[in-house]
């Protein structure tokens, strides 16, 4: 089991500075990062070079929207690794208003690599997440589920190849927040989980947490940093900002233009076994 993860958020997005952009990929809502952004990624990966051999992640998994991507990137390099793709841990979107059609989900890994070349599309995402949205409770139970069943495809030197004890995840405020909650369990009760773009939370394995549990068997050892970021936490969010209506409810929002009448045909579990290669 892993004894260190490490959680990232990706960095500062174009669409916070210009109001009009196009996709990259065609993927609606998927805006790359701004010039500022990537010179936090570059940060980022210089403060995970920096660390000792043996605290540096052995295995980045990133989710597939364009900005985290392009995120993990400089990361990649900077270690040597490959980027892997997994849906499991992309965007949060609340639930689709009604006869609006579905969200948006970045194709596969291979597609993607023509974007990124670093990616290894050996590897396919264990988790896709429903286009109709979800609640902030449904988001935090599609992280715990991913989460079973990612940890075991590599307990026994599964994909990506070797015995990988340190991973970095590279992903959004929402996923970032509810991986946090998921791994610390109830040690996440009671801290303010707002995550800034790029910066870093650490969570070590307990030592006395039951083998083969991934659920709460970690603790955080360093929350949100982002002390290594030329302007520390910026455009930082947590959940308490999402809107609701007056009943407490969270907002629906529309889905894409042109789905209206399409029925979402496949998300969740992608995987056969939970120690399938894939």
């Amino acid at each position: 089991m892993f004894e260190t993860v490490y959680v990232a958020r990706h960095g500062f997005r174009l669409n916070w500075v210009m109001s009009h952009w196009d996709p990259i990929t065609g993927t609606p809502r998927d805006p790359p990062l701004a010039a500022y952004g990537i010179a936090q990624a570059e940060q980022l990966a210089s403060y995970f070079s920096s660390l000792p051999e043996d605290q540096r992640p052995t295995a980045i998994f990133s989710s597939p929207f364009y900005r985290c991507l392009q995120t993990s990137t400089p990361v990649a390099k900077a270690l040597g690794l490959p980027l892997h793709v997994e849906h499991g841990i992309m965007e949060w979107y609340s639930p689709v208003k009604e006869g609006t059609g579905l969200h948006p989900r970045p194709g596969t890994a291979t597609s993607l690599k023509a974007y990124f070349p670093d990616i290894d599309d050996s590897y396919s995402s264990t988790w896709l997440p429903s286009r109709l949205g979800e609640t902030p409770d449904q988001v935090q139970k599609r992280t715990d589920d991913f989460l079973e069943a990612f940890a075991p495809r590599f307990e026994s030197g599964g994909h990506p190849p070797g015995q990988h004890t340190r991973i970095l995840f590279v992903g959004h405020a929402a996923s970032c927040i509810t991986l946090i909650k998921s791994l610390a369990g109830s040690k996440a009760e009671g801290k303010k989980l707002r995550i800034g773009c790029c910066s870093v939370t650490t969570l070590r394995r307990d030592a006395g947490a039951e083998k083969g549990v991934i659920l709460g068997a970690y603790d955080i050892a360093g929350l949100a940093e982002a002390h290594f970021l030329t302007n520390g936490v910026e455009r930082d969010w947590g959940f308490e900002d999402i809107s609701v209506d007056e009943t407490g409810r969270v907002v629906d929002d529309p889905g894409d233009p042109g789905t209206e009448g399409q029925v979402e045909e496949n998300f969740g579990l992608q995987i056969s076994h939970p120690s399938a290669r894939m």
